[in-house]
C-alpha cells in the first residue's frame, strides 16, 4: 500500500523560500499568518513541517509551480504602474533590487514585512513577501490611483453655504 500524502489546506499557497545564503525550499504556506510571527511556517513537498526564522529568509515567492524559475525576468516596470497602489523599490541587503506594488491602503506594509506584486506579471512568481531584515532600503516611486473619470465628482456640502463665493 502506498502512503498517503498529505494535502495541504486550500488556504496554504505554493511557496519557494529563498534564505539570505540563497538556499531555497519549496513548499505550502498560509499567507494569512505571514508578518504575525516571528518565523514562516512552511509544509515542504515531502510533508516536513518547517519553522524559518524571518532574519534568515530574504524572499518567498508565491508561484503558480514549484518547477518554473522563479526569478523574475523584469525586476522594474518598464513604464509607469497601470494597477492602483504605491509603486516601491526594494533593496535587499546583499545588494540587489526590485520594483513592486502594494495596496495604497498601506495594510501590506507589516511590521515584519512587506508584500508586493512584481514587474512581471506573466512570470512564475505571482507575488512576493519580504521580511524586513532583508531590506536595505524601501523607496516610494511613485502612487497609481484610479484616472478621474470614473470618479464622481465632490459637490460641497450645503452646510457650507457661500463661504467662498464673494
Amino acid at each position: 500500500m502506498a502512503p498517503t500524502r498529505h494535502t495541504p489546506n486550500s488556504t496554504f499557497k505554493k511557496v519557494i523560500v529563498v534564505r539570505l545564503d540563497h538556499k531555497a525550499r519549496s513548499g505550502y504556506l498560509d499567507p494569512a499568518q505571514l508578518g504575525h510571527a516571528d518565523s514562516a511556517e512552511l509544509l515542504t513537498v515531502d510533508g516536513e513541517r518547517l519553522a524559518i526564522p524571518l532574519t534568515e529568509i530574504k524572499s518567498i515567492h508565491f508561484v503558480r509551480e514549484f518547477d518554473q524559475p522563479i526569478e523574475p525576468s523584469r525586476k522594474t516596470f518598464l513604464s509607469r504602474p497601470r494597477q492602483e497602489g504605491l509603486w516601491l523599490r526594494l533593496r535587499f541587503t546583499d545588494g540587489d533590487q526590485i520594483e513592486g506594488l502594494v495596496p495604497n491602503d498601506l495594510l501590506g506594509l507589516l511590521d515584519r514585512g512587506i508584500q508586493i506584486t512584481p514587474p512581471d506579471s506573466v512570470g512564475n512568481t505571482l507575488r512576493l513577501f519580504i521580511p524586513r531584515a532583508a531590506l536595505a532600503e524601501l523607496r516610494v516611486l511613485g502612487v497609481v490611483g484610479a484616472s478621474r473619470r470614473g470618479r464622481p465628482a465632490v459637490v460641497p456640502a450645503a452646510s457650507q453655504g457661500d463661504l467662498f463665493t464673494r
